[in-house]
This record gives C-alpha cells, sequence and structure tokens, in this order.
C-alpha cells in the first residue's frame, strides 16, 4: 500500500513542478515583444497616425510632460494631438534599453529622441505594463533634454 502512495506523490510532485515551469514567464521574448511595441508606438508618429499612437495608453496612463502630469488616456491623447498635425513628425525614438521584471508584468524601455534631422535632443523613458488582454500598454511616460533648447539659448 505504500507503493502506491508513493508512486502517486511522486507523479503529484512532477506535475507541480512542471507547471511552475510552465508558467515561468521568458523574459527574453517578452523583452522582445516590448522592444517591438516600443517601435511600433513611435512608427505611429512617424506614420502621422493618432488613433494608432492613442491604442498603446493605457485608461491611467502618466505622461510627464512640464510640471503638471498629465493623466488617463483622453488627456494624454488630447495633449499630444497636435504633434501629428503636418506632414512630417516633429521628433522620433527608437528603444535603445528594455529591461522585463522577472514577473513579467512590467517592463522600462529607454532610448534617445531625435529632432527631423536626426541629431539627439532627449532621452525617453517609458514604462509598459502587460494588460489582460495580453498586449502592452504604457503606464508612464517621462522624457528628459539631453541638450539645452536651441530657442532658449537664443533667448526665445
Amino acid at each position: 500500500m505504500q507503493k502506491p502512495k508513493q508512486l502517486a506523490l511522486a507523479c503529484l510532485t512532477l506535475l507541480m513542478t512542471c507547471s511552475a515551469a510552465a508558467q515561468e514567464p521568458n523574459l527574453e521574448q517578452l523583452r522582445q515583444q516590448v522592444e517591438n511595441t516600443e517601435r511600433a508606438f513611435a512608427k505611429s508618429m512617424a506614420d502621422r497616425d493618432h488613433d494608432a499612437f492613442t491604442s498603446f495608453l493605457s485608461g491611467e496612463t502618466v505622461f510627464f510632460s512640464g510640471d503638471t502630469p498629465l493623466r488617463g488616456k483622453q488627456q494624454v491623447a488630447d495633449t499630444w494631438k497636435p504633434y501629428f498635425d503636418g506632414p512630417d513628425a516633429p521628433f522620433s525614438w527608437e528603444p535603445e534599453l528594455v529591461v522585463v521584471l522577472d514577473s513579467g508584468t512590467l517592463a522600462l524601455s529607454s532610448g534617445p529622441v531625435r529632432n527631423p534631422s536626426g541629431q539627439r535632443v532627449a532621452t525617453f523613458n517609458s514604462i509598459w505594463r502587460l494588460e489582460p488582454s495580453g498586449q502592452w500598454r504604457i503606464v508612464f511616460d517621462k522624457g528628459s533634454r539631453d541638450c539645452p533648447d536651441p530657442a532658449a539659448a537664443d533667448g526665445g
């Protein structure tokens, strides 16, 4: 009678171990997903596609812009809408660094922001969250200038 109990316990332990291993996130795969998502997000600006841009925003996203953070998908979308006016993008960006938490639920992406001439003028830092739908959406975004504002240097 002892042997069937030991066998059942060994099988249960093996199943639990396999189940836990199957649930561990593949961090490199998730990192690549976030990098691809960041690139698609940046492409929305290059393509002048405000609706696509908005689709990457979490409902509770916060973008730091000036002294007051922009809160929520609608406020960010409305404030960023003028950047999509005109045929040419006023800036571009691309991920240089992407790191995913061990839980596989949050990620940081960071990289250069470039002016239309290709000159690096800032660095963006974004936090992405894996939504229940399986899509990565941006929850925080903050940029920092790498160079002084040329207009400020000219006194204007």
